[in-house]
């Protein structure tokens, strides 16, 4: 419940910190028995848009405007691309490049992450294919040798893909060892746990639940608090040139 208008949401020019007492759902063409929490996009001035999109029974999702990636947060949900069917739980995941024929169906009341971002082509690359996975099947990779600090990658690294989607897990007390600052812009959903996150010149607690969009340059820096996991999904724009070129 509120309480004259307090909340740790927070928007700044080069970041938003959304959480969920804050979350608004909306309808979207092409999706029947789906609400939607629309949490950056380019109104913003972000380069994609990342949504939690909620299903019903039976909740459909039509073919997207570019290409999409859906993770699924809750439930079960069956995919129709490309002549087959795809079914992913809790952690599953699946890419759809642009133009994909597809549909998206939940078997009963479902939670999926949905990142959407118009497809840059490399230079000369091939196109790039559909990707199905569960998180659970994906090794783990110690971020610069931390082994408190571990990361999934969840999206191939190949000159074909212009983003990358990560899980990253830390074990409490675990932290990025420097503030980063980069061109790449990002998206992060924290899935479990909770901790201290800089964003700029501000320090937020968050945790599971809240959503953070994170601007190219945006100083950026998190350490997990508390007596379990702190892990997080997180998006960045990859492989191509600033120029777009």
């Amino acid at each position: 419940m509120q309480h004259l208008g307090a909340t740790r949401s927070s928007l700044k020019h080069d970041h938003l910190l959304q959480t969920p007492d804050t979350f608004i759902r909306t309808p979207l063409p092409g999706a029947d028995g789906v609400e939607f929490i629309v949490h950056v996009g380019p109104r913003l001035g972000a380069g994609f848009v990342q949504m939690t999109a909620e299903f019903t029974a039976f909740g459909k999702l039509g073919p997207a405007p570019a290409q999409r990636f859906i993770y699924v947060l809750e439930g079960e949900l069956e995919v129709a691309a490309a002549g087959q069917r795809h079914y992913l739980t809790a952690g599953g995941f699946m890419y759809l490049p642009q133009g994909t024929n597809h549909a998206v169906q939940a078997s009963s009341i479902a939670r999926a992450t949905v990142i959407e971002k118009p497809y840059e082509p490399g230079n000369g690359n091939v196109p790039p294919g559909i990707v199905v996975g569960h998180e659970d099947a994906i090794s783990t990779i110690a971020l610069m040798g931390d082994e408190g600090l571990r990361v999934r990658s969840l999206m191939p690294d190949g000159p074909q893909y212009d983003f990358a989607v990560n899980t990253m897990t830390y074990d409490p007390g675990a932290a990025l060892s420097m503030v980063e600052t980069h061109v790449m812009e990002h998206g992060l959903l924290m899935l479990e746990g909770g901790g201290i996150y800089r964003l700029g010149d501000q320090w937020y607690p968050v945790q599971a639940g809240d959503f953070i969009w994170m601007a190219a340059y945006c100083p950026q820096w998190f350490g997990a608090l508390g007596k379990r996991p702190a892990k997080y999904l997180i998006y960045k724009d990859w492989r191509r040139h600033p120029l777009g070129a």
